[in-house]
């Protein structure tokens, strides 16, 4: 291969981990200092292989459901993206101490779908099935009274059968774009339906999305660093595609790099997803530079300084 071949990289940022994921290991990391090894966790706590193996090395046991864990007294949290409401009460019935690691702004969707319950709205969720966020906020009202729209097609088939006032909420890992054509074609049918105060789509996601939107057209083609069941990665990777780089791929842990595609090339875009760790882009830029030439050209549309508080006892 030609080491000597020069290759243009532009880098997206802001890129990787968000605060809720940033937060949401940080929990992991301190439950098992506070309460020593093993700790529970229901679910990856983020969806990325790399972060969930480094966890479990130092004490963290994933299962999907608390009745596979089968010693009660140790302490399980809840991942980032979110539970139904039975899972704290079912907690509660074992006696299991928990820790909630639901990211802020996903629980800051729950209380508005709730209080749209309560105010006797029907809701409906614009987001993909079985996705464990969507299970999460359906979770939180009882059954029938939310419905899922996955698409436009849903969203102009739908009928509103309990002939209650309409409101609708979304997942916060959604693209803006796919959205927008859901939420006008809800709009159109139902002009009265209630929307939320602000975007439900989270800041991570709209700016992760905003600067793969900025590059993408200049690249030849465009890798986003994220796992398989990554909401977020692969709506990067939709979006990449869709704003002019056809040629967009997702890298995930069993991904080989495609040295001899790139070969045709002579600028790639890069970015990752919020639950992809910063070092497996170093990872697959180092790779590249065994093979290239590699100038790095990083744009950066703005910058992120939100944190999240960790709650408070694990302190």
């Amino acid at each position: 291969m030609n080491n000597n071949k020069k290759l243009k990289i532009l880098l997206a940022a802001p890129r990787g981990f968000c605060a809720g994921v940033d937060r949401a290991i940080e929990i992991v990391k301190k439950s098992i200092k506070k309460y020593g090894p093993p700790v529970y966790v229901r679910h990856e706590i983020v969806h990325n292989k790399h972060v969930v193996d480094s966890l479990k090395k130092i004490g963290a046991i994933f299962v999907e459901e608390l009745h596979e864990i089968k010693d009660k007294t140790r302490p399980v949290i809840f991942s980032a993206h979110g539970v139904p409401k039975k899972v704290p009460i079912e907690a509660e019935n074992f006696k299991m101490e928990y820790v909630d690691a639901t990211c802020p702004l996903v629980s800051k969707v729950h209380r508005e779908a709730e209080n749209l319950n309560k105010n006797g709205l029907q809701i409906l969720l614009i987001g993909h099935k079985n996705h464990p966020e969507v299970i999460g906020t359906m979770g939180q009202i009882p059954e029938g009274e939310i419905d899922l729209i996955e698409n436009v097609e849903d969203a102009n088939n739908y009928e509103n059968k309990s002939k209650k006032k309409l409101a609708f909420v979304t997942q916060t890992t959604l693209s803006v774009d796919d959205t927008k054509e859901i939420i006008s074609a809800l709009k159109k049918k139902f002009p009265e339906i209630k929307e939320p105060k602000k975007e439900d789509i989270c800041y991570a996601t709209t700016n992760r999305q905003a600067a793969v939107k900025k590059i993408a057209e200049k690249c030849d083609m465009f890798f986003v660093i994220g796992s398989r069941n990554s909401s977020n990665s692969l709506r990067l990777v939709e979006v990449a595609r869709n704003s002019g780089c056809a040629n967009s791929r997702l890298i995930h842990s069993e991904s080989v790099v495609p040295f001899k595609e790139i070969e045709n090339y002579k600028t790639i875009g890069i970015s990752s997803g919020a639950s992809a760790p910063e070092i497996l882009v170093d990872n697959f830029i180092n790779n590249l530079k065994k093979q290239f030439t590699v100038a790095i050209e990083e744009i950066e549309i703005v910058k992120e300084n939100i944190t999240f508080k960790i709650p408070g006892k694990l302190n």
